[in-house]
């Protein structure tokens, strides 16, 4: 049974991986879109611990918005201790600890430790996540060595079961497998122009600011030049920001020549372009 075309062309990544449990799921439209939030995560081993409704459920797969697959390859046991058998380590998520003495995490130390079961040690782990309207009970969170707990607005730590899924997925994402930078600059076609260039562009700016007479105050000409340069020097200015500001210069000059300067006198003006 399947939606959409058959979904995206999902399949587990190399290495191992952690194993979504759900656990007593209700909604047959939740577990799509949980599935859907482990798709956005690099997940894809999903198990279900009994769930309400039976299963399969034509209502997930459209819901899963083309993670198809892993609802596919979903598989369906009786009991938590079912579930987790063949698994070394099990993870729980739990809004509010019960008087438990264990490990507790956040979902992001959580997935730091879970790159180090899976992909260091290779070891198989599995994550539990309660029913939508109560969590784990007691029993569930019996057959996990660590908890996780999200650190939300305390006034309202209310989530769904997706998003609470979305949560460890994104967490797992960012420390097994995203090698995006945390901060970087948009240059599109672009790049970052070089010191030499911009060195360029303010040599021209400065002569041309000289011909027009805006640096005639000579006891403030070197600090008026040094600001200029602050200036342009604060951030990262791109190639393209440097044609256009080139370009911005060229038709100023254009304009003096109009009131009288020599044309001769007007620099070559090869960066007019853009």
């Amino acid at each position: 049974m399947t939606g959409r075309d058959g979904g995206a062309d999902l399949k587990p990544l190399p290495g191992e991986s952690p194993i979504v449990v759900l656990v007593r799921p209700q909604l047959a439209e939740n577990i799509g879109t949980a599935a859907r939030a482990m798709a956005n995560g690099g997940l894809f081993h999903l198990r279900l611990v009994a769930p309400r409704d039976g299963w399969p459920l034509e209502r997930a797969w459209y819901a899963s918005s083309g993670a198809d697959r892993i609802l596919d390859a979903a598989t369906v046991h009786e009991t938590v201790a079912d579930a987790v058998a063949d698994c070394h380590r099990v993870f729980a998520t739990c809004p509010r600890p019960r008087h438990i003495v264990t490990p507790l995490r956040t979902a992001r130390a959580a997935a730091e430790d879970l790159v180090e079961i899976c992909r260091g040690r290779g070891l198989r782990s599995a994550i539990l996540f309660g029913p939508e309207r109560a969590g784990l009970e007691n029993d569930d969170m019996a057959h996990a060595d660590t908890l996780v707990r999200y650190p939300l607005n305390p006034a309202h730590m209310s989530l769904n079961l997706a998003q609470a899924v979305m949560i460890l997925a994104y967490e797992w994402w960012n420390a097994a497998e995203d090698q995006t930078p945390p901060r970087q600059l948009m240059t599109n076609e672009t790049h970052v122009a070089t010191k030499g260039e911009l060195e360029g562009f303010l040599n021209r700016l400065t002569a041309e600011l000289d011909a027009c007479g805006f640096l005639d105050n000579l006891p403030k000409r070197p600090g008026m030049v040094r600001n200029l340069r602050h200036w342009f020097q604060r951030g990262e200015v791109t190639e393209q920001e440097l044609r256009t500001l080139h370009g911005v210069v060229t038709e100023l000059s254009r304009g003096r020549m109009r009131r009288g300067r020599p044309v001769a006198e007007d620099p070559p003006t090869p960066w007019a372009q853009g």
